[in-house]
């Protein structure tokens, strides 16, 4: 029996790129990465929506930063300061909002704590990207 070859496969960053274009989906993907608890992830996931949104040199115009410092913000080791954050955002349709952490499950325990009390105890937050209106 003689084998057909495979078809060739389409190339992810085309698709992802393209996919990134719509705010909503660029939402989505951002808040992922950041659910991961992973600031490389997310890094990595601004960068892909950057790319699809013209890359660096288009986004640094858009956003009116300094293409050397953006380069920089979104390199590998980049930490990106919040306002160099919401001005990326800003310019690819999207902006930053936190909201409540959902509170884990907690298994009842004889630490001697009673439902009141954990209640009482501060929620903690986590940001959400959104589109922006």
């Amino acid at each position: 029996m003689k084998r057909e070859p495979a078809p060739p496969a389409i190339p992810a960053k085309n698709y992802l790129q393209k996919r990134l274009l719509d705010p909503a989906t660029a939402a989505a993907y951002l808040n992922a990465a950041v659910n991961d608890d992973d600031s490389g992830a997310f890094l990595q996931a601004l960068r892909n929506v950057t790319d699809a949104r013209g890359g660096i040199g288009a986004m640094a115009n858009i956003a009116g930063l300094n293409r050397q410092q953006l380069y920089r913000t979104l390199s590998a080791g980049g930490n990106p300061e919040l306002r160099s954050l919401v001005k990326i955002l800003g310019a690819s349709g999207l902006r930053l909002n936190v909201m409540p952490k959902e509170p884990a499950k907690r298994r009842s325990s004889s630490r001697g704590f009673t439902s009141s009390t954990r209640s009482s105890r501060a929620t903690k937050t986590t940001s959400r990207i959104r589109p922006s209106a």
